[in-house]
């Protein structure tokens, strides 16, 4: 089945390809999508849903799409669905390493580090069907980055299931056990 992938991150796409192969995931470029879907749901499943829904009807393609973000328990939750802009403001040239350093900085001092990754997806079908399914996956946030691999806020979340950060994990770890993976192979399971 040709699906889009709804969404202009290369690494989720990436990440998409990787475990679901027994899909062909296009890119929204590929299928002539070039527009950008303003999140404006208030949780991960209801911008998962937007998205795919716009690219859907805008494609006649099924479409695909997650909506994730770190959830820090001493933020109360923060980042959450705010995680890609999260610090924007104040490093819009590398939204990433600002995002990591914002955190560091909400984090000084904080004792319970314990967080969370969580994800959402929806398969949007052209006939208006709709599947949706969700991953999360648990750790705590480093007091330093660690690692060179992933990507966003992988460097500094620690996964207690591999006993090291996601940006020391191979792909194929870190998939195993991330709320992406876990998420995305729920919905291959309802299909």
């Amino acid at each position: 089945m040709k699906v889009v992938a709804a969404t202009a991150n290369l690494n989720k796409l990436r990440e998409m390809r990787e475990i679901l192969t027994g899909f062909e995931i296009i890119s929204e470029g590929e299928a002539g999508f070039l527009e950008e879907v303003e999140e404006t749901g208030s949780t991960f499943l209801e911008n998962a849903l937007l998205k795919a829904r716009v690219v859907s009807k805008a494609t006649g393609l099924p479409a695909l799409a997650d909506d994730s973000g770190l959830c820090v328990e001493a933020l109360h939750g923060a980042p959450g669905i705010y995680s890609a802009r999260y610090a924007q403001k104040f490093a819009p040239a590398d939204w990433a390493a600002g995002n990591r350093a914002f955190l560091l900085h909400e984090m000084e001092g904080v004792v319970d580090r314990r967080a969370h990754f969580a994800c959402a997806v929806a398969l949007v079908f052209p006939n208006g069907r709709e599947i949706t399914a969700e991953g999360s996956t648990h750790g705590e946030i480093l007091l330093a980055e660690r690692g060179e691999s992933g990507f966003g806020y992988d460097p500094l979340f620690y996964s207690f299931e591999l006993q090291k950060s996601f940006a020391e994990a191979a792909e194929e770890e870190k998939n195993a056990v991330s709320h992406r993976g876990r998420a995305l192979r729920a919905l291959a399971e309802l299909l």
